[in-house]
C-alpha cells in the first residue's frame, strides 16, 4: 500500500484511514482508499489528495546558464542542443520544442577574432553557455564569464578525451594518443586543465600567428575548412582530392574588386565605388545610399542632385566623340590618308576600314571617330562632298549615332 509522499497510479491502494478526509484523485472503496490518477500522495491542510506528478516545462530566461552539446556547425553559427538548465527547480523539467536548441554566433564565442564557428568548438563538444535572447530564437554566448565555454571535448581523430595544453600558444588542446592538437574556447571548468589558466589558454584579445592563420577556416563556407575542424586527422592529414575539386574559389582565392575614385552626387564627399562611374549617373556614398533606400533623403538635396546630373550629362554629350561614316571611297584611299585628312578637324580616336574577305581590297567605306563632338560636326560640313583621290566622298554621322539620338529623343 502507498503511504504519504509516494507515487501512485490509478487503482493503487493506500494505507490511509477510511475516515480520512480525501480530495482530488482519491476514492473510498470496500478495500480502502485508492488512487484514481497518477501522482504523489500528499496531505494539504488536513485533506489528502493526489498531486500532479508532471514536473512541468522549462522556459528559458535571459541570463540562464545552460549545459549543451554542439549539435551542428554552420559557417558563422554553432547550434547547441540544450541538455539542462543550471537553475534551481529547473533540472527535472523539460524544455519546449522551440527552446531545445540555441545559436552561438562567431562574435559571441570569445574575445578573439574567429573566422568560423568550427574554429572554436566541434560537434559533440559539451559546453556551458549563457542565454542572451529567447525571441525570435534562442541565442547564447560563451564569452561573458570564465566558466562559460567547452567543458569536455573528444579528439576528432581517435576519440580520446582532449587535454589542455599550452605547448603551442595558439592551440590549447591536444590528444595524448595521436598527433591531434587544436583550439577550443575553454571553460574554467574544463575536465582537464592541469592547473592552467583558461584565460591564458584562450588568448583572448590577441591576434593569431601566421602559422595558425593558415589553419583557420576563413570565410567559413568552404567544404573543407582546415586541419583543425571536424573529421580531421591531425596536422599531417592531407585534404582529400574530392574536397579539393569541390572547394569553391572564394576567400583568399577570390580577386579583390577594383575600387574607383568618385564623388557623391548627393552630398559631394569623396567616396569609392566597385564600378567605373558613368557620367550623368548618380554616385552615392554609403550613408547617402542608406538614406535614399529608407526614403529619408532630403528633398532639396535630391533636387540639386537632379540638376547636377543633367548638367553633367549635357557636358558629357558635348565632349563625347562622334562616329562618322565615310562612303564612296576609291581603291587608292589608304588609312593614313584618311587619318591625315580628318585629323585636321579634330582628334581621331578610332578608325575602321572594312576589307573584302574574298578580294582583300577595301570595301569602299570607312568609320572615323573624332573627338569632341563639335569637331566631328565640323568635319561633316567641311568634308561631305569633297574630293579625295578623284572621287567625291560622303561624310555623315554614323547610322548608330543617329539611332541613338532618336532613342534619346523618345
Amino acid at each position: 500500500m502507498a503511504a504519504s509522499g509516494l507515487s501512485v497510479t490509478p487503482g493503487t491502494l493506500t494505507n490511509l484511514d477510511p475516515s480520512s478526509k480525501i480530495g482530488n484523485g482519491l476514492s473510498v472503496t470496500k478495500e480502502g482508499i485508492i488512487a484514481l490518477k497518477s501522482g504523489v500522495l500528499v496531505e494539504k491542510d488536513g485533506l489528502w489528495v493526489v498531486s500532479d506528478s508532471r514536473p512541468g516545462v522549462n522556459s528559458l530566461q535571459i541570463g540562464d546558464d545552460i549545459i549543451g552539446e554542439v549539435h551542428n556547425l554552420q559557417p558563422k553559427v554553432a547550434i547547441i542542443k540544450v541538455m539542462s538548465v543550471e537553475k534551481e527547480g529547473m533540472q527535472g523539467k523539460s524544455l519546449s520544442a522551440k527552446q531545445l536548441f540555441a545559436d552561438i554566433t562567431v562574435t559571441e564565442l570569445c574575445d578573439r577574432f574567429m573566422p568560423s564557428a568550427g574554429d572554436a568548438m566541434r560537434r559533440r563538444d559539451i559546453i556551458r553557455a549563457r542565454i542572451t535572447a529567447t525571441e525570435p530564437m534562442v541565442r547564447a554566448t560563451t564569452k561573458e564569464d570564465a566558466s562559460l565555454g567547452v567543458l569536455h571535448a573528444l579528439c576528432t581523430a581517435c576519440g580520446d578525451p582532449l587535454q589542455a595544453d599550452d605547448a603551442v600558444p595558439d592551440f590549447n588542446v591536444s590528444c595524448g594518443r595521436c598527433d591531434y592538437s587544436g583550439y577550443r574556447v575553454l571553460s574554467s571548468d574544463f575536465n582537464n586543465l592541469n592547473g592552467l589558466d583558461p584565460s591564458v589558454l584562450n588568448r583572448e584579445g590577441t591576434r593569431w600567428s601566421k602559422e595558425a592563420e593558415n589553419m583557420l577556416g576563413h570565410d567559413g563556407a568552404r567544404p573543407y575548412l582546415s586541419p583543425v575542424a571536424d573529421h580531421r586527422r591531425g596536422w599531417s592529414h592531407e585534404i582529400p582530392k574530392e574536397a579539393l575539386r569541390s572547394r569553391p574559389s572564394q576567400g583568399r582565392d577570390r580577386p579583390r574588386r577594383e575600387m574607383h575614385e568618385a564623388k557623391c552626387t548627393l552630398c559631394g564627399t569623396d567616396t569609392k565605388v566597385p564600378f567605373k562611374p558613368t557620367a550623368g549617373k548618380p554616385i552615392r556614398c554609403s550613408s547617402c545610399l542608406d538614406l535614399v533606400k529608407q526614403g529619408e533623403a532630403d528633398e532639396d538635396k535630391l533636387a540639386a542632385e537632379r540638376k547636377l546630373l543633367i548638367s553633367i550629362r549635357k557636358e558629357a554629350e558635348a565632349n563625347a566623340p562622334l562616329r562618322l561614316f565615310v562612303g564612296r571611297l576609291s581603291r587608292g584611299v589608304t588609312e593614313d590618308l584618311l587619318r591625315e585628312t580628318f585629323s585636321e578637324h579634330g582628334e581621331v580616336v578610332d578608325f575602321h576600314m572594312p576589307i573584302d574577305r574574298e578580294t582583300g581590297n577595301p570595301r569602299g567605306f570607312a568609320f572615323v571617330t573624332i573627338s569632341p563632338k563639335s569637331a566631328g560636326e565640323a568635319a561633316i560640313k567641311a568634308l561631305n562632298g569633297s574630293e579625295i583621290e578623284g572621287r567625291k566622298i560622303v561624310v555623315e554621322a554614323s547610322q548608330r549615332e543617329s539611332n541613338k539620338g532618336r532613342r534619346n529623343r523618345r
